[in-house]
């Protein structure tokens, strides 16, 4: 394979875009396995993503099986590498099963390889503050010249209009969208989601749409730019609160562990002060909760049918609480599973580590952590199952520029011209 052998001064137009005939359209296809019988074994994917909704996003097509490239600043790349504990695991779940290189982008040089890259890609995804990547020269309208078949996603804070030039992060897009209105108990503070809700919904969304975009690219033979916002993908996830409030006039308000549509459904304390979920969703359900838990709030006339229990919420509350203290959490649970009624513990994280069922359905594949002191860890895998493919086996996230070398010599560098590119801080 011969890398096309621009100047640095018209890497940013290049028409005369050829294929590659050796490899398919994975650009190095022996570094990582597993594509072969995979929905996406002939995408390759550039990512300029930090931190979670970027890389998340490319996690996912990887997972379906296509080429992930990860491209970091070679000065300290990923803003979450060696952060903190928290932000090295988050770098080493959502960056498993890609290929790490490092470029300058501000660098002639650099951007002169990037563009290499880019001929050769099918995917883009970035996650840069909103104008950033028009001002390194890696925007759309830049790489539209270089690959008219480019789907290019950016995953931003928000849509054209005018919030488009706030600065945003996970808890702004939760804040606004209202979910953390409903998160948590009435009379306390606003809750965060426990995790990055609203870069992982846009993250999701984006992957749909750039699956969308490759189908019609397939078709057409012309790529496009994808915008993915945090506040409007989390806007989404409240639709039928947003619904409720305009339908009946009232302000949706914080749930806590319950729902108002049903009831019981809250979280109750077993007698060893353990947090089990119960709800009923059926009135068979719930008598057959009743009887498990050997109470007769089953006969009283307040709790008679899900509106009676809906209007005496807090008495039914209290009823329920009583009847689960009771038991110890395991017996609880087994009581009322066997009855067929909804019941989970409310488990930590180390609980779902140790859980019995992720393990045998391997829901969980082990990778090495590569940022901070983890070592071994177990992380979730692809969780949707198909008749027709398997899911891609994790392979370790790669450190800060890994496949740097492997993947410029798949693209034609030779080791002369990668030297080169080392010495001059390129790579």
């Amino acid at each position: 394979m011969t890398r096309h052998d621009y100047s640095i001064d018209d890497t940013r137009h290049r028409t005369d875009r050829q294929p590659r005939t050796d490899g398919g359209h994975r650009i190095a296809p022996n570094l990582l396995p597993g594509a072969e019988g995979r929905p996406l074994s002939d995408v390759t994917v550039l990512e300029l993503g930090h931190i979670i909704a970027g890389p998340f996003c490319s996690m996912l097509l990887a997972d379906l099986g296509a080429e992930v490239i990860k491209v970091e600043h070679p000065k300290g790349g990923d803003a979450v590498r060696d952060s903190s504990e928290v932000g090295n695991s988050s770098f080493n779940y959502v960056n498993r099963n890609k290929l790490g290189v490092t470029l300058d982008l501000k660098s002639d040089e650099g951007s002169a390889v990037f563009a290499d890259l880019v001929e050769e890609s099918d995917v883009l995804i970035e996650n840069f503050a909103t104008g950033t990547a028009d001002r390194l020269g890696v925007g759309y309208d830049d790489l539209k010249t270089i690959n008219k078949e480019l789907v290019y996603c950016s995953i931003k804070g928000f849509n054209e209009g005018p919030y488009e030039d706030y600065p945003a992060l996970d808890p702004v897009a939760e804040a606004l969208s209202g979910v953390m209105s409903v998160t948590g108990h009435p009379g306390q503070p606003p809750v965060r989601c426990g995790t990055s809700l609203a870069d992982m919904a846009a993250s999701l969304y984006g992957a749909i749409s750039i699956l969308g975009g490759v189908r019609q690219r397939d078709a057409s033979g012309d790529g496009q730019h994808v915008t993915v916002p945090l506040y409007e993908s989390t806007v989404s996830l409240m639709g039928y609160w947003l619904a409720y409030t305009q339908a009946y006039g009232k302000v949706a308000e914080p749930i806590g562990a319950g729902h108002p549509n049903w009831a019981p459904y809250n979280a109750y304390q077993s007698a060893d002060e353990e947090w089990v979920f119960v709800g009923p969703s059926s009135q068979a359900q719930w008598e057959a909760m009743c009887e498990m838990l050997d109470t007769d709030l089953h006969e009283d006339a307040r709790f008679a049918t899900l509106d009676d229990r809906r209007d005496h919420r807090e008495a039914l509350n209290k009823g329920v609480a009583a009847a689960c203290e009771q038991f110890e959490a395991k017996e609880l649970i087994s009581r009322l599973r066997d009855a067929g009624v909804p019941v989970a513990p409310v488990n930590d994280t180390q609980d779902v580590i140790d859980d019995p069922y992720l393990q045998q359905t391997d829901a969980l594949g082990t990778i090495h952590a590569t940022e901070g002191d983890g070592g071994d860890i177990d992380v979730p895998r692809y969780p949707a199952r198909s008749t027709r493919f398997d899911r891609v086996e994790n392979t370790d996230p790669p450190e800060l520029g890994e496949d740097t070398d492997a993947v410029l010599e798949a693209l034609g560098y030779d080791e002369a011209e990668r030297e080169r590119l080392r010495d001059t801080g390129a790579v």
